[in-house]
């Protein structure tokens, strides 16, 4: 039994003032009541950790690399990935794991409790089949028991190059399965799950309208079983153009008339879409996974967040690229392209609720829906899923309850305000470190030095 004293909590019913929090030997929380008993540690503030619900690990080593302008003098998605391509090929399943290591301790060191790794990087250059077909998926699940960050891995199906069924070329080879070949993938990483902690979990993602067909996504929706369903959609003009031209239809109102969306799904960026796409997806209750910084990098556009939360919809934020993983950085970078685009303040929000209470609220429910993972609440029962932030420094200043977490969200500093992060009871970040931090950066760092020295940008 471990004992969470927390000067304020803020708990399902509220805030809540020098309380204890009973993690038992299961990673569960026992229960969050008024302080009786001498605690183990103690806290500023405790909140529930959230839950990064996107994430491609491996690109957390090309932060840095893609920022030249292009021959063409026109970059794009399009041009960042073809850089990305040629990126990936030199991936070892050693890299992929050392890589993964330190994207996933960085992701707690920023508050994190659990990842949904979308996972296509499973075969080797030229997509020759490693002898076992999911050992990248195993290294992704070793670097997550290894940082001991809750993990939902997503093998992700990808078939073809677009919509016309183009055969898949250069580094995308490496992502490339057949229905039945990715069928035997995913029940091999379902084994190798299954050994993982209690907590670890799978579902399953077709990459995107782009690169699975009608029998692809099918198959996926049987193969989830009770599991989530994430898949990107409607990201870019280009993918919006290429699928109407193909399917007859926009991204999102194809989704909505062609398939039962529910909520078990997770639809990634959602950033083109029209007022009545909006309203629909919001009424399915499936989540819209977010992922303001990448979008930001590779100019996606801006989510349609005010229309789409007025009309109830869920949605939760991931780190996507990774190139800069920072929970209420994602946080802020929403809430002000909502301010650019309408030219006013306070867009997300409501009578009772501050910009940063509601976005905190409403991510942390909405990513722990997506994921399937029981937590994202400070109560009986719940996954002991535990951010513990420190206000005693110039950015928070010993402020309480709203205000608070209006200060983490814009303050710009919130990564110095982490102290501690439990991960289903797991105590992996104290005094705002990972307990392997060294280790993990010393692995990436010679993974960086070999990967430049052989030849990449």
């Amino acid at each position: 039994m471990q004992i969470i004293h927390a000067k304020q909590a803020l708990t399902p019913t509220g805030w809540m003032a020098d309380v204890e929090i009973c993690i038992n030997e299961a990673g569960r929380i026992d229960s969050v009541q008024r302080q009786e008993r001498r605690c183990d540690q103690s806290v500023d503030l405790a909140l529930p950790a959230p839950a990064n619900l996107h994430s491609h690990t491996f690109q957390r080593a090309m932060g840095g690399l893609t920022e030249r302008r292009g021959p063409r003098g026109h970059d794009s998605f399009w041009s960042w990935r073809k850089i990305m391509y040629q990126f990936l090929d030199q991936l070892t399943p050693e890299d992929v794991q050392s890589i993964a290591a330190l994207a996933f301790m960085e992701m707690m060191e920023a508050g994190y409790g659990s990842v949904a790794e979308f996972h296509y990087l499973h075969h080797a250059p030229r997509g020759l089949p490693y002898q076992r077909l999911s050992e990248m998926t195993e290294r992704i699940i070793e670097a997550a028991q290894a940082v001991g960050i809750g993990l939902v891995h997503l093998p992700v199906l990808y078939q073809f190059g677009g919509c016309d069924r183009r055969q898949l070329e250069g580094g995308q080879q490496r992502f490339g399965c057949s229905v039945e070949q990715f069928g035997y993938l995913l029940e091999e990483a379902r084994a190798s799950v299954a050994q993982a902690p209690s907590d670890f979990s799978i579902g399953v993602a077709p990459h995107s309208l782009r690169a699975v067909d009608s029998r692809g996504l099918q198959a996926c929706i049987e193969l989830a079983g009770d599991g989530p369903i994430h898949m990107h959609l409607a990201e870019q003009l280009a993918e919006v153009d290429e699928v109407l031209e193909h399917l007859g239809s926009r991204p999102i109102e194809w989704l909505l008339a062609s398939l039962p969306v529910d909520t078990r799904w997770c639809l990634v960026h959602c950033t083109q879409m029209t007022a009545e796409e909006t309203i629909g997806l919001a009424k399915t209750g499936a989540v819209v996974g977010l992922c303001p910084i990448t979008e930001s990098s590779l100019g996606d556009g801006i989510f349609a967040g005010v229309a789409y939360t007025e009309h109830g919809g869920a949605m939760g934020v991931g780190s996507d690229s990774n190139i800069h993983v920072a929970y209420f950085e994602e946080l802020c970078t929403l809430e002000y392209s909502q301010r650019l685009r309408d030219k006013a303040r306070v867009r997300l929000a409501t009578a009772d609720a501050s910009v940063g209470r509601y976005l905190i609220e409403k991510t942390t429910r909405g990513g722990h829906q997506a994921i399937g993972r029981d937590a994202g609440y400070l109560a009986e029962g719940a996954q002991a899923d535990i951010l513990g932030i420190a206000t005693d420094n110039r950015w928070l200043c010993h402020r309480r309850g709203d205000m608070v977490l209006d200060s983490l969200v814009f303050s710009g500093h919130s990564s110095n305000c982490v102290s501690d992060v439990w991960s289903a009871g797991r105590h992996q970040i104290k005094d705002g470190r990972h307990v392997r931090h060294d280790q993990i950066v010393s692995a990436f760092q010679s993974t960086m030095a070999r990967l430049t020295q052989d030849g990449f940008r």
